[in-house]
């Protein structure tokens, strides 16, 4: 396949367009190579993942997470040395999907909103310098539950999904569920916009103590999950999108969640996350019109 043709079809998930005026979406290495046979997916550009793909056989590698977010000197040895060289080496292009994948809603990134099928779900977060677009991008989503939920009950639910690992809560806990906001990755920012939106519970992660108070005095319960649980989770299931679109085998690469770096992560394969049941969960993302 062509890299230039693979390229197209993830930017149709992951749209330049929608990317953050300060992130650095698209490719990070560039390679002499101009077509590949076998994509690998991962969340992190980690020199361990990329080699086992390399290993395996990958000549292109797609992550969420750019490889450096500044021009910057492979002047120390370290893992930005570590990537650089071993794609190098081998000729491996590595592009990330970062912002770009983030802000639109029609893709991934709303992989927790499609799981528990989430009503009139719209972005949290729109993007207030595109006047004029025809696609609202932007961070995070809100919506409601198909019904509402005991706290405790709308829990179990989640933790079939998705594993929370040590999880934290802030903010007053609410007895029922019925809205409910979520940016993967880090929220904090969205603290604010989530309350009001007027949500029963924010999920987010990387909440530190001051977000905390924030949450608390907005009287907004918020679910710290963690950067890395549901940003794993968009990416898995990018991988499935991509492996039904690609005439090239397509592997999903599990990330490490570098707060229990002994172990790899545990979060449920593709074809373990079957909540929705895969082919329910894809096919709205098949059409990109």
């Amino acid at each position: 396949m062509r890299i230039l043709e693979l390229i197209s079809i993830v930017e149709r998930y992951a749209p330049p367009e929608a990317a953050a005026s300060w992130d650095v979406s698209g490719i990070q290495v560039a390679s002499f190579a101009a077509d590949c046979s076998s994509v690998a997916v991962t969340l992190e550009p980690d020199p361990e993942i990329l080699r086992a793909a390399a290993d395996a056989g990958a000549d292109f590698i797609l992550t969420h997470h750019p490889l450096s977010m500044q021009p910057r000197f492979p002047n120390r040895a370290n893992a930005y040395l570590a990537v650089l060289s071993l794609l190098c080496a081998r000729g491996i292009p590595l592009y990330s999907a970062h912002t770009s994948l983030d802000a639109n809603p029609k893709g991934p990134a709303q992989s927790l909103a499609r799981e528990l099928n989430l009503q009139d779900a719209e972005v949290l977060e729109p993007y207030a310098d595109r006047p004029g677009s025809e696609q609202v991008f932007g961070f995070g989503f809100c919506g409601r539950l198909p019904e509402t939920l005991a706290y405790a009950d709308f829990c179990r639910r989640l933790g079939k999904i998705i594993d929370p690992g040590a999880g934290r809560v802030c903010g007053p806990v609410p007895a029922r569920v019925s809205r409910l906001a979520c940016c993967p990755g880090a929220g904090a920012s969205l603290i604010p916009r989530a309350a009001a939106a007027g949500v029963d519970l924010f999920i987010t992660g990387d909440i530190r103590y001051h977000s905390a108070l924030e949450a608390c005095e907005l009287g907004l319960c918020v679910l710290d999950v963690g950067h890395f649980v549901l940003e794993e989770m968009m990416m898995n299931r990018f991988a499935a999108l991509l492996a039904r679109v690609l005439p090239v085998p397509v592997r999903f690469f599990p990330g490490r969640d570098p707060f229990s770096p002994a172990r790899m992560t545990n979060a449920p394969t593709v074809s373990g996350m079957n909540h929705l049941g895969l082919e329910d969960y894809l096919e709205p993302l098949l059409k990109t019109d």
